[in-house]
This record gives C-alpha cells, sequence and structure tokens, in this order.
C-alpha cells in the first residue's frame, strides 16, 4: 500500500477545494472571480478561458481591468462573464474591460457562506470517498493474507492520520473564507 499515493490524491481534493473556495466573491476583487469563466471567442469556434485570452489586473478593492490580448475579442468577453451570471457587470473602455465589484448585502454574504459550507462538504466527502477505498483496499489485503495484521493496523492508523491533516487543511482554507465573507 503506498501512502505517498493517497496522500497525493487527497491534496488534489483540497487543492480542488481551494480554487472553488477561491471563485466565492467577498465584495473584494479579485482575477479568481473571473478566470475559469469559458469565453467563445472568435464567433463561437473558440473555447477559451478568460485567463487564456487576455490578463486581468486588479489595481483596487473593488475594481478589475481585463485587457485582452487580441482587441477584436473585447466584445466575446464581455458578452460571455455577463452570461456566466457571477453578479458582475463588465464595461467596455476602448481596448479594456472594466469591472466594478460592488460590495455585498448581508443576505448575499450569507448566501456566499451556505455556498462555502457546501463546497467545503463535497471536499470533505471526496477525502472520506479516497479514504474509504484504500481502507477497503488494506482490508482485502489483510483478508487475501498478503498484508500481515501489524502493517494493516500501522496502515489505517496511518492513513487516518492523512486524512485527517487534509480535513484539517479544508477547515483553515473555510475559516480563512469565511472570516473574509463576515468582514
Amino acid at each position: 500500500m503506498d501512502l505517498g499515493e493517497a496522500k497525493t490524491k487527497m491534496q488534489r481534493c483540497v487543492d480542488f477545494v481551494r480554487a472553488e473556495v477561491g471563485t466565492i466573491r467577498t465584495g473584494r476583487a479579485t482575477s479568481a472571480l473571473v478566470e475559469n469563466i469559458v469565453i467563445g471567442a472568435y464567433g463561437g469556434t473558440a473555447k477559451m478561458k478568460v485567463v487564456e485570452l487576455a490578463t486581468i489586473s486588479v489595481p483596487d478593492a473593488q475594481a478589475m481591468v481585463i485587457t485582452p490580448y487580441d482587441q477584436s475579442i473585447v466584445g466575446d468577453i464581455r458578452r460571455d462573464i455577463e452570461a456566466a451570471n457571477v453578479g458582475l457587470t463588465p464595461v467596455i473602455d476602448s481596448n479594456v474591460i472594466r469591472i466594478a465589484v460592488p460590495a455585498l448585502t448581508s443576505e448575499r454574504r450569507l448566501e456566499y457562506v451556505k455556498m462555502l459550507h457546501a463546497k467545503l462538504e463535497d471536499g470533505r466527502v471526496k477525502v472520506r470517498q479516497i479514504r474509504h477505498e484504500l481502507m477497503t483496499e488494506v482490508k482485502r489485503q489483510f483478508e487475501d493474507g498478503s498484508l500481515p495484521e501489524d502493517d494493516r493496523r500501522r496502515t489505517e492508523e496511518e492513513l487516518q492520520k492523512i486524512t485527517d491533516q487534509m480535513m484539517e487543511e479544508i477547515e483553515k482554507t473555510g475559516r480563512a473564507k469565511e472570516a473574509e465573507l463576515r468582514l
């Protein structure tokens, strides 16, 4: 049983949770709000993310500026950001797109906290699923006789330690984001 592989799989889940949590608005401008929105550029023939088509800068906490590499797709980027329904209104200003990030209402903050908790729980479920699959494999090896009792216990304990460590990372991510949302 390779516990390094287990840790890698669980770490990918934690990284995914961090990326998902990063997309939740906190009332502050951040490139994560728009960078993964898929844009139908060049008449819809090319499907690419905003980050692949433009530079995204954040001059202050309430504004974002998107500068496309190709000026002919400014309208496509604006249209698809609006269509993504992320609560942002892009405005074309000559060859750039400006987005003002409005402050969040208290009701909206509560919705985002609920969304945050759902994303965190999804991450926890994925980590537990990986642990369950590996524990089942350890049990199968023990029952086959290819894994001695002492090794089985040691492996299960190590796997639980890794799981607990990953759960704590998910919790830390959640606490930090929730603190941002409640400001």
